[in-house]
């Protein structure tokens, strides 16, 4: 069973951040073939979605027997109708409920954080004194994700128990708070924090900034500021050295690009690989596991 799904840059397109964790997240990586589209305007992404009719938007993902979903809950509700056996819902009724309700919510509303506030993986600004018209969403994601946590007693960081669809949809989200600093109400500020620390989305953010182009039209004038995740373990692409492995821990092809950390050298089979791994080391499982082995 192969899943196709089709996603923009990853540093950017909001709505593909969500698509990508509900595979990456649950455990469906495997069953997924991923192509990134790079479409600087929206103009400029509807001849690549041509063969993809009648997909007018990204994410779109095709089911093995070939049917479309271009809309990111639509891609949630089919998954979890398909893999009953994965908990993509909470189980409990109630934190059930809670969960599709704050889903769709976010999936139907928030417009002018949408739109005034871009999703920008690439960097953080200084704290950004929010225009009156979004104010009013701000106050009430605090208030939406409070209610979830309080009626659900969810004693983890996400909103309902387990990490479940209704976070993969509010992963841009807390992204979007964090690039505009204002991750600063108490819910906000810990649910925030924990998308920010959550592997999956490292990763993620980490091969955006390995290979996808910085877009002017996402990008603000604010002052800029270090990125509010977790700070990276240092590491740096270098041009020669003796790597301390043979094989790239991601494909098993041989070494021909290396990086360092701590003082050692590591190889990768391209450059892609190395790159995601220079950007965030620890988020990464099949390379922490090659650096404490040795």
């Amino acid at each position: 069973m192969t899943y196709k799904l089709y996603l923009g840059n990853r540093l950017y397109f909001s709505w593909s951040i969500a698509a990508y964790l509900m595979f990456n997240r649950f455990g469906l990586e495997d069953q997924v073939k991923t192509t990134i589209f790079r479409p600087e305007s929206e103009a400029a992404l509807r001849p690549m979605l041509a063969d993809l009719a009648p997909a007018r938007t990204l994410p779109t993902a095709i089911t093995p027997e070939g049917a479309l979903l271009n809309d990111s809950m639509a891609i949630a509700e089919e998954l979890a109708s398909r893999h009953a056996d994965i908990p993509f819902w909470p189980r409990d009724p109630l934190a059930r409920g809670t969960a599709r309700a704050l889903a769709n919510e976010m999936h139907s509303s928030f417009g002018g954080l949408r739109s005034r506030w871009p999703v920008n993986l690439r960097t953080a600004y200084k704290t950004v004194t929010p225009p009156d018209d979004i104010t009013p969403e701000l106050e009430r994601l605090e208030e939406i994700w409070t209610h979830a946590r309080k009626v659900t007693g969810a004693k983890g960081p996400w909103l309902c128990g387990d990490y479940s669809i209704a976070d993969a949809i509010f992963a841009p989200m807390a992204t979007r708070l964090a690039t505009y600093g204002f991750d600063t109400r108490p819910t906000s500020k810990a649910y925030v924090a924990a998308h920010l620390a959550d592997p999956s989305l490292r990763r993620w953010r980490a091969m955006g900034l390995a290979n996808e182009a910085e877009l002017p039209a996402f990008e603000s004038d604010f002052e800029e500021v270090t990125w509010r995740g977790p700070t990276p373990m240092a590491a740096k692409a270098i041009e020669t050295g003796t790597s301390e492995n043979d094989a790239c821990p991601y494909s098993g092809l041989p070494v021909t690009h290396l990086m360092e950390t701590q003082g050692r050298a590591f190889g990768f089979c391209n450059a892609f690989c190395r790159d995601k791994t220079v950007n965030d080391p620890a988020a990464w499982p099949q390379f922490m596991a090659l650096l404490e082995a040795r």
